[in-house]
């Protein structure tokens, strides 16, 4: 009987064997294909993020194209549109609306910045409609005179900065500027451009800030875009991942992560002083005050001198614009009255309209920015101290007009701390 069966078992063996190898093989098949599906959606979500954050050939053509019309005129013009000496590199932009490239002009290293229209998001099967200009060029009008084209900028910073003695002298640098050949003449080409120009608070900051060392000098423009000095070292802190990787880890140990990625201590103080001195230059400077409203690494970094710089202010906006726009708000509670990261104010309940003033100084939020950064291998003869006016910085509330007597102190204090330790050095140098 068990002779009988024997032949049926070996029968049945390869058709089991078989069937293994199926499952095995169809098995094999589905994790295949499913790994070319999602490289495939990985590829097409980075090739449509890339071809919407990196428009850099639309962004100088549609310039040069106005150029060639006679529409604008810059220092940077020429460069980049008929002599082909202003190359745009490496995309550095992490907004549609705002391209960033790294760019060489000559023997200059710098980074272009250009203002376009968002890209809108469209359904497979419609029509793409035109990109909207961001930026019209049609002001000043044909015909206006210089007399005219300097009451509107006069009347343009008035609404920006606020009223104040030093604005006919604001009014001066811009028009210097707006002089790109310094022929003692603006052309109606050099004003629209200007005029353009002057809507971004990034230009106006480095109109207002020049002669300080904490902001990258304008090299040129040419209608809205614009070429600035490169910071070699940005951002501030951090390490740039892959975003899938980036998703998967946590805060916590993100935060950790990038403080690995930093100078020596006696160097991080040094930048530090800067931007403790940035915060002085915005706060009553010569033209004004001006709120930080996003103060994070990646909108700072530093050159090789250890000198801060800021690569980012578009979030760098004068106190007048923003009490302005705050008090025309509505808001049913205080989480509505935001400005970009750090600019916060109240709701006004029996109004429904937020407050103008920032609950904030710049100074506070400068100080959360480096507390991780400054504490992270600081010398134990002053980590303890430092970590005291630190604290005391951070808790900081209200406007820093109504407190000024405090922050300076704090401001002064945390110098002081930071100067003593590292002036004898040579990374004070």
């Amino acid at each position: 009987m068990a002779r009988g069966l024997l032949p049926w078992v070996w029968l049945r063996k390869p058709i089991y064997i078989q069937a293994r190898f199926s499952y095995i093989h169809m098995k094999y098949l589905f994790f295949s294909w499913l790994a070319v599906f999602v490289g495939s959606w990985v590829v097409y979500v980075e090739y449509s993020s890339y071809t919407e954050l990196c428009r850099g050939h639309e962004c100088k053509n549609s310039i040069c194209d106005k150029y060639r019309r006679g529409i604008i005129d810059g220092s940077a013009c020429s460069s980049l549109c008929e002599k082909d000496t202003l190359y745009l590199g490496k995309c550095l932009s992490v907004k549609p609306n705002n391209q960033v490239y790294s760019s060489i002009w000559g023997d200059l290293d710098g980074v272009v910045k250009c203002q376009m229209e968002e890209v809108p998001h469209y359904d497979l099967g419609t029509e793409i409609e035109p990109r909207k200009e961001a930026a019209p060029f049609d002001k000043p009008t044909k015909g206006t005179s210089v007399e005219k084209f300097k009451e509107m900028v006069l009347i343009h910073l008035k609404a920006k900065v606020g009223e104040q003695a030093n604005l006919s002298d604001l009014v001066g640098l811009v028009l210097s500027v707006a002089d790109a050949n310094k022929d003692g003449q603006i052309s109606l080409p050099e004003a629209r451009s200007a005029w353009a120009l002057l809507q971004l608070n990034e230009f106006l900051l480095a109109v207002v800030l020049q002669d300080r060392e904490h902001t990258p000098k304008l090299l040129g423009f040419c209608g809205d875009l614009y070429v600035m000095e490169k910071v070699p070292y940005a951002p501030l802190y951090g390490i740039s991942l892959p975003w899938l990787v980036e998703v998967w880890i946590p805060a916590g140990p993100r935060r950790s992560m990038d403080q690995w990625f930093t100078p020596s201590w006696p160097r991080k103080a040094k930048i530090s002083i800067g931007l403790l001195e940035l915060v002085e230059d915005v706060f009553h400077g010569t033209f004004g005050s001006f709120l930080m409203c996003d103060v994070s690494a990646a909108g700072f970094g530093y050159n090789e001198r250890h000198d801060l710089k800021v690569t980012d202010a578009r979030n760098i906006i004068p106190e007048a614009t923003f009490q302005e726009a705050m008090r025309e708000k509505p808001c049913e509670a205080d989480e509505d009255c935001l400005h970009g990261a750090d600019c916060r104010t109240s709701c006004d309940l029996t109004k429904h309209r937020c407050t103008p003033e920032a609950s904030r100084p710049n100074l506070a939020k400068a100080c959360g920015a480096l507390k991780d950064y400054l504490l992270q291998g600081a010398p134990s003869d002053v980590r303890e101290e430092l970590e005291k006016q630190l604290y005391a910085c951070i808790a900081l509330k209200g406007s820093a007009e109504q407190m000024e007597m405090e922050h300076s102190l704090i401001l002064n204090n945390l110098k002081t701390l930071l100067w003593k330790k590292i002036s004898h050095t040579k990374d004070s140098k």
